[in-house]
């Protein structure tokens, strides 16, 4: 007896489809096509949320160098001072300190120089 699959084939790919809408040429509409750019967005998505991490640091960084800076001390230098006092913050909220409250910010590099030896 033959066993036609149409329904459970059509249903796989409405929903492969249905994923990759709006993607650019035959990949939304080639089945192939599609398949193969839907496994390699799997992995980029995978990819990127490691990245995320990454890019997120660096912006920190960033921001609390620009702050530390018109400061008159580098970031490096400020990160040492701060664990030497026995400052642990992390990057995350000293960037946010950095931006939104400068007179803190200032007081954590006052402490951090005091700490560090002259």
């Amino acid at each position: 007896m033959r066993v036609k699959g149409s329904s459970a084939s059509r249903r796989k790919l409405k929903k492969l489809f249905s994923i990759t809408k709006g993607y650019w040429g035959r990949k939304k509409n080639v089945y192939r096509r599609a398949r193969e750019a839907y496994l390699k967005s799997l992995t980029r998505m995978y990819h990127d949320r490691k990245r995320k991490k990454r890019d997120f640091r660096r912006l920190w960084i960033m921001r609390i160098n620009a702050a530390a800076r018109t400061n008159g001390i580098r970031y490096s230098v400020l990160i040492n001072g701060l664990k030497i006092a026995g400052i642990e913050i992390n990057r995350k909220m000293l960037a946010d300190i950095a931006v939104n409250d400068a007179a803190a910010f200032t007081q954590l590099v006052s402490q951090a120089r005091g700490a560090l030896p002259a």
